[in-house]
């Protein structure tokens, strides 16, 4: 059915309009102004979304384990990660506005950011990065619009941060009938704590090649549901609740050349990856910030003690103006980090900094407004526990604090102090 004249007149209308700005308190030098109007009405519209339709579940779902996956189509049909309106001229869309969707996310829960943004960030760039250009004319469409989903499958049992010398998992190139080289790959190995593999299509799986003089890592896209394929949800978590991770087995699992990523030849390539994606964690430990600080404020401007509201009270208030800095400290580092990738300005050890320094805030600033919400801050209704909980887990991933502070600090002295 078409839309009328008024509607149609309604909609100009509303696009001239400038939007209401969407973060007031916790962006308090208005980090927010560097975003185009059209950029804030996409962020507006996935806040109503989350404030509409998610929030009421979270705490629910976060305590049972599980994702709320009546989520995961009306989020997709949001056309969030290359919006329609962002990309009419055929430019894509900027990477501030990457960061601040996903910063919008985080705020509302971590779980959501992780999940989005293991499709938007880390699977997207392991086809942005590692597929050859033939690949990602296929490939990235697909991608774009979730209809070929997947993730990213590096870190295994037994190895996290030493994964670039670690990395165990195998793929051996099986001869052709006749003789040659150049039959299907055979992967045999494990991966562990790949968020959202359940419902992918395929894994982006990192393997050494055994027929290598050099045991170079390669990247292949492994069918969720190939045979010698073995999913299973790693229970127990206290962090990360919602988001469903799981321990993979690959035994004999065949590949096909045409879905090795034929641009990944060695850990080098795949550290290129991390350094693009490592800033989207950034902005994930932003975000799960602004969401524990505004649950935190709603909280004292709301209470009561000793007959005064807890805002009113001066410790309460130091507390609310560390939290602020740490926030406006995290915004301006993941601000300019993602200015300088704009600029193709990609360094390891700048988005190392950013990693591990709003990581660090971020983890005393959920810890503050668990404090200042007192008791009720260990429970799911002020939303403030969720926050505190869940900023374990992203502390973690995408390189401990110890790892960050290595890569900067080989950075400025020149010397690596990674052993093995």
């Amino acid at each position: 059915m078409g839309t009328t004249t008024a509607e149609r007149a309604a909609g100009a209308e509303d696009r001239t309009r400038e939007p209401a700005r969407l973060y007031g308190a916790c962006d308090f030098y208005d980090a927010e102004a560097l975003l185009t109007d059209d950029e804030r009405r996409v962020l507006a519209r996935l806040r109503d979304f989350l404030d509409r339709d998610a929030k009421p579940l979270l705490a629910e779902y976060w305590e049972r384990g599980e994702f709320p996956e009546q989520l995961a189509q009306p989020l997709i049909d949001l056309d969030l990660m290359e919006p329609t309106e962002l990309t009419a001229g055929g430019q894509a869309a900027r990477g501030i506005y990457h960061g601040f969707r996903i910063f919008e996310l985080a705020r509302t829960d971590a779980s959501l950011a992780t999940w989005y943004t293991a499709q938007a960030g880390l699977f997207r760039t392991a086809i942005r990065v590692g597929a050859s250009e033939e690949q990602q004319r296929v490939w990235m469409p697909k991608v774009i619009d979730f209809s070929f989903k997947g993730v990213f499958s590096l870190t295994e049992p037994e190895s996290g941060s030493d994964i670039a010398g670690g990395l165990s998992t195998t793929a051996r190139r099986e001869a052709e009938a006749g003789g040659g080289g150049g039959g299907d790959w055979v992967l045999d190995g494990a991966k562990r704590w790949i968020g959202g593999a359940l419902t992918a299509d395929v894994l982006a799986v990192f393997a050494r090649d055994t027929a290598d003089a050099d045991g170079q890592v390669k990247g292949f896209l492994v069918d969720r549901a190939a045979p010698g394929v073995t999913l299973e949800k790693i229970h127990g978590k206290t962090s990360l609740r919602m988001m469903q991770n799981a321990h993979i087995t690959l035994d004999g699992v065949r590949v096909p050349e045409a879905k090795r990523l034929h641009k990944v030849n060695s850990f080098k390539d795949v550290a290129a990856m991390l350094r693009a994606m490592r800033s989207d964690v950034a902005w994930i430990a932003t975000g799960i910030q602004a969401g524990a600080f505004e649950a935190a404020l709603d909280y004292v401007t709301e209470r009561k003690q000793f007959g005064r509201y807890l805002g009113s009270f001066q410790l309460v208030q130091e507390k609310l103006a560390r939290m602020l800095g740490n926030i406006t400290a995290s915004l301006s580092l993941v601000v300019r980090l993602t200015e300088q990738q704009a600029k193709g300005i990609y360094r390891d050890q700048d988005s190392a900094l950013a990693k591990m320094q709003t990581s660090l805030f971020m983890r005393e600033t959920v810890a503050l407004a668990r404090e200042v919400v007192g008791g009720n801050g260990i429970t799911l209704q002020t939303d403030v526990a969720r926050f505190h909980a869940d900023a374990e887990a992203v502390y973690s991933y995408e390189g401990t604090h110890e790892i960050n502070a290595l890569i900067i600090g080989r950075a400025l002295t020149g010397e690596s102090a990674f052993t093995r």
